[in-house]
């Protein structure tokens, strides 16, 4: 190969972490060299399909509906959620308090500088549900970006557009990288292939031609390549059996095949430490995408916290496995029983308004920025990304009585696991907790707590009121698959963003970003996370690399 010098850093991958790291270096007079297997359509990689969620602590959204966060109660919160407890749990702590001090920080003013704005409502993701010292947000802290996962690259790949016209930073796409060049022990550049030009669409699976090979030099290299839960065998050998059961038979993807994990494995085989790589975050509520992009394309659904969760058979889950509360207990709970799906029992009342699909494209009002069609949401119908998954999605059943449901459960099933007198008990026992504002119902306790909170109550959570309700029918059963989405382990990386040795050396030149390092660290979430913490983690550990590399050169 012949072996070219031009940048004084090279970032791999243009995905959030990428362009953030890629912007940084720039800014400090750098020349950055950005690299991606994909083609310029994929620009922003994941970022790009996401709702736009964001964690801040004690922003002034919060404030303006009467939310009392603070930087303590986030810490307590991140430590009960996050779990750590392994000797290599230094550095993904460290980063952990790093980032709660960055988002109670300087997070919110960085990025409205670069003209982000949030939606006002607030967000309530893993509501936990087990007590103070339980894991999970003791207050709403989602903020939703006006323009969803688009709205929070724009800055972004803005800043990265200046500074390529101004020569600063060269991109180059269908470039894979397949190894570090290392000399002396440090990093020095990368090798890889060029692939052919392909104008397949964003997310689409691309050619993997090779037409050539190149390997290139700088002072630094900031690997940004993302996760790999595009790569379903990849995740069934990370599975952690011991804790949770054997993976599932079937999964749906939440990210593009090219999610795959090949340079973290290699970066790792070259002599990185990779920590953690069994603690995974998938979610329990994905629907097959009727209309899909890539292999296996699921859909999660984000729900409120009243439907009624039901095992194949038609039996309740248990406490706390309440939607929306604790996205790893109930994962665990779910494959170490052994279930190859559940359902949500609800109606229609509850799907208008506690139905919402993550993903920028399931939220084109405010992915476009559009008021008038945001406020529809509180309008009478069925968002219309939701009525469409009513419409063709194969994961739905609607009938208007409990017997006719339970026969369409059993035909999208091809079984007879759903006994229609186990769901009919589940169902009467609990409406008939609904007919006081007390009652010993812990899930109806959860939905009225969420209501005395006013955006909850406006836009998020319907009153307690029987399934039964012939005024709120149709009844709908929602088949809930597992869907993979991210790993939360990585290559341990100081909190400089230098990844290091197994042992704790730093690899002189080498530094990581996004989740590719478990979004700092090696897995600063531990083995939850609080929500709103991927996109957040890529903006921070980007912010931190691009700067420590740029000062290093």
């Amino acid at each position: 190969m012949t072996q070219e010098t031009q940048a004084d850093v090279i970032v791999v991958g243009a995905g959030l972490a990428g362009l953030v790291a890629a912007a940084e270096i720039a800014d400090a007079g750098r020349r950055v060299l950005l690299l991606d297997q994909e083609g310029e359509q994929n620009l922003g990689g994941q970022a790009h399909w996401s709702f736009g969620g964001l964690f801040l602590v004690d922003s002034p959204e919060q404030r303006r509906l009467g939310i009392r966060d603070s930087r303590e109660l986030a810490w307590t919160d991140w430590q009960n959620t996050a779990g750590f407890d392994r000797a290599d749990d230094h550095w993904p702590r460290a980063w952990a308090e790093a980032y709660v001090d960055f988002a109670a920080g300087e997070k919110r003013s960085w990025l409205t500088d670069m003209g982000l704005r949030f939606f006002p409502a607030v967000g309530w993701a893993e509501r936990g549900f087990q007590g103070a010292g339980g894991p999970g947000n003791s207050v709403p802290r989602f903020h939703i970006t006006w323009g969803t996962g688009p709205g929070v690259l724009e800055p972004f790949v803005r800043r990265v557009q200046e500074h390529a016209a101004a020569g600063r930073v060269q991109m180059r796409f269908r470039h894979r990288v397949r190894g570090l060049i290392e000399e002396g022990g440090a990093v020095v550049g990368v090798y890889g292939d060029v692939l052919e030009a392909s104008d397949v669409g964003r997310g689409e699976a691309s050619s993997r031609v090779v037409v050539d090979d190149f390997a290139l030099r700088a002072g630094a290299v900031v690997v940004t390549s993302g996760g790999l839960g595009g790569n379903l065998a990849r995740v069934r050998r990370n599975w952690p059996a011991a804790r949770m059961g054997p993976p599932p038979a079937f999964l749906l993807s939440g990210v593009p095949q090219h999610v795959d994990g090949e340079l973290q494995a290699q970066v790792a085989a070259q002599g990185a430490s990779l920590i953690h790589p069994d603690r995974m975050w998938h979610y329990t509520e994905g629907l097959r995408n009727w209309d899909p992009i890539w292999p296996h394309h699921g859909i999660r659904v984000l729900p409120g916290p009243s439907s009624l969760w039901l095992d194949p058979t038609g039996r309740r889950l248990p406490h706390p496995h309440y939607p929306g509360a604790d996205t790893l207990g109930t994962l665990s709970y779910i494959t170490g029983q052994g279930y190859p799906y559940t359902w949500f029992l609800l109606n229609r009342a509850i799907i208008k308004k506690e139905f919402a699909l993550s993903g920028s494209e399931q939220n084109p009002d405010l992915t476009g920025r559009d008021l008038r069609r945001t406020l529809g949401r509180v309008g009478r119908a069925v968002q219309a990304p939701v009525q469409a998954f009513l419409d063709h999605g194969e994961d739905f059943v609607t009938a208007p009585d409990l017997p006719g449901l339970i026969a369409g459960m059993n035909r999208l099933t091809g079984t007879d696991l759903v006994d229609l007198a186990t769901v009919e008990r589940e169902v009467r026992e609990r409406d008939l907790q609904v007919l006081n504002r007390a009652g010993k119902d812990p899930q109806l306790a959860l939905v009225r707590g969420a209501r005395a909170l006013v955006g909850e109550r406006l836009i998020r959570v319907v009153p307690p009121a029987p399934l039964l309700d012939p005024a709120h029918s149709p009844l709908i059963a929602v088949r809930m698959n597992i869907l993979t989405r991210k790993t939360l382990g990585g290559l341990e990386t100081d909190l400089q963003g230098r990844v290091l040795r197994p042992g704790g050396d730093p690899i002189p030149g080498l530094y990581a970003a996004g989740e590719v390092a478990g979004f700092g660290g090696g897995g600063m979430h531990g083995y939850r996370s609080l929500e709103g913490t991927f996109l957040g983690g890529c903006l921070f550990s980007g912010q931190v690399a691009g700067r420590a590399s740029a000062g290093a050169v």
